[in-house]
């Protein structure tokens, strides 16, 4: 059997700007060693939805081909990133009925329980994607971070459960299969971002994660070591692009070019006799932009951004409790004086997060650019769950003795292919029939 050190993964971040594909190991120290990237303009694709099939299929191919080509490998099996403002976050608490108490709760009590939480009914047009635990309660006692090993005949969990609509699924299923590819797992982006950009200690303390995309910012909130709230905040950097050339009246192109290269967050902290100029069409003369103009215009949207962040964090209740502060990454996060800008508006410590945490080697270094957090975060999913719990749960499915029934064999092996906390796209209905099958006479409440 392959081991995870032998094991290769690929990302593949669908953006609004831009499709990157990456291609990923875990070396002898336990590090993410890169080998391969490809990436390409993304054209179909608007605050996170695919709009254009053919143009998004043609984007992914390029990106696909390069990063199979720099890593020498046949891709054929993808972790996907899916954002947008469909995708909804909600709190669902569910409990199941054990049949003694004398056994311990095992990883199967904790799988039949998340399992479960995949019938619930969701709004019409939507699927879940995630079932998080948050804290579990068993036979009346709560704020149980895992029972596995305690006894009880009632198991109960707070569940943090994402959904997206179904039809922004099955059209990133669709660009998948034309691209002749699969996928493993379909993870919401600001999760996988925060794989790569995030520290265990700031997980614990308590920490809230900005992802600035092109067409979306994703905001996700961890406190003691737990995802807690997830939002998807329509706007991102193509949207500052679109105010520049309206605002300063210049082509697309040049105006994503004056945003990169001169781009401020910050009217104060720019030069008022400080101009730059910007070719003109055909037969008309140069343009000149003020630089204060310029970054006048940029800090009016990223305030407004940066309001609809602040008010997820309060939303989620969880201000108080964010001794982390506020990690920024994604392409957006690059602007200059960002930092201090979110500092500003939000009173939280702020620091740009760059996806080295768990980088070894890799083929260039621009991977460790906060541009391509995602696509880093998605190869970690592969290897790593998003819960850590899951991963204790694996190693002691692992290590148990090998002396087991027929029907214990089965269900250890369901538990080891069923991730806890991640839906796998392809098999959800087959999955969720085969983990319910020996437990269908349990009588448990909804």
């Amino acid at each position: 059997m392959a081991t995870q050190k032998d094991k290769i993964v690929v990302g593949l971040d669908i953006g609004t700007t831009k499709i990157c594909a990456i291609v990923g190991r875990k070396n002898e120290f336990g590090k993410l060693e890169i080998l391969g990237i490809g990436k390409a303009v993304s054209e179909g694709v608007i605050r996170g939805m695919v709009t254009n099939i053919n143009l998004t299929v043609t984007a992914i191919e390029k990106a696909i081909k390069d990063a199979s080509d720099q890593a020498n490998i046949n891709i054929e099996l993808v972790n996907v990133g899916i954002a947008g403002q469909h995708i909804k976050s909600s709190i669902h608490h569910h409990g199941i009925a054990r049949s003694s108490n004398e056994e311990e709760i095992s990883v199967e009590d904790v799988n039949r329980l998340t399992g479960e939480m995949y019938k619930i009914v969701m709004p019409f047009g939507n699927e879940i994607i995630h079932v998080m635990p948050q804290i579990y309660t068993v036979d009346y006692v709560d704020n149980i971070k895992d029972p596995v090993g305690m006894t009880g005949v009632r198991l109960e969990a707070d569940f943090h459960v994402i959904t997206a609509n179904t039809n922004a699924i099955k059209n990133i299923n669709r660009c998948i299969q034309k691209a002749d590819l699969t996928i493993d797992n379909l993870i919401l982006e600001p999760i996988a971002s925060s794989l790569s950009v995030l520290s265990e200690e700031e997980k614990e303390a308590g920490v809230c994660i900005v992802d600035i995309g092109g067409g979306t910012t994703d905001v996700a909130i961890f406190y003691d070591n737990i995802i807690r709230h997830t939002a998807v905040i329509p706007f991102g950097g193509e949207i500052i692009t679109n105010d520049i050339k309206l605002g300063c009246n210049v082509m697309h192109k040049y105006a994503e070019e004056l945003k990169v290269k001169y781009g401020s967050a910050l009217t104060s902290e720019t030069k008022s006799n400080v101009v730059y100029t910007v070719q003109g069409l055909r037969d008309r003369p140069a343009k000149e932009i003020s630089a204060k103009n310029l970054a006048s215009i940029i800090q009016a949207r990223m305030e407004e951004i940066i309001e609809l962040v602040h008010a997820e964090i309060l939303y989620s209740g969880y201000e108080d409790k964010l001794a982390g502060g506020i990690v920024i990454t994604g392409g957006g996060s690059q602007l200059a004086n960002l930092k201090q800008l979110f500092e500003y508006m939000t009173g939280l410590h702020t620091r740009i997060g760059h996806p080295n945490e768990h980088l070894g080697k890799s083929v260039t270094d621009a991977v460790k650019s906060p541009m391509y957090a995602t696509a880093v975060g998605l190869v970690l999913a592969g290897f790593w769950s998003i819960d850590k719990r899951e991963n204790n749960y694996q190693s002691m499915i692992q290590e148990r003795p090998t002396i087991e029934t027929d029907k214990v064999k089965t269900d250890t092996r369901t538990s080891k292919n069923k991730s806890l906390f991640n839906i796998n796209f392809k098999n959800v209905n087959d999955r969720l029939k085969g983990l319910l099958l020996d437990d269908m006479d349990d009588k448990s409440d909804y």
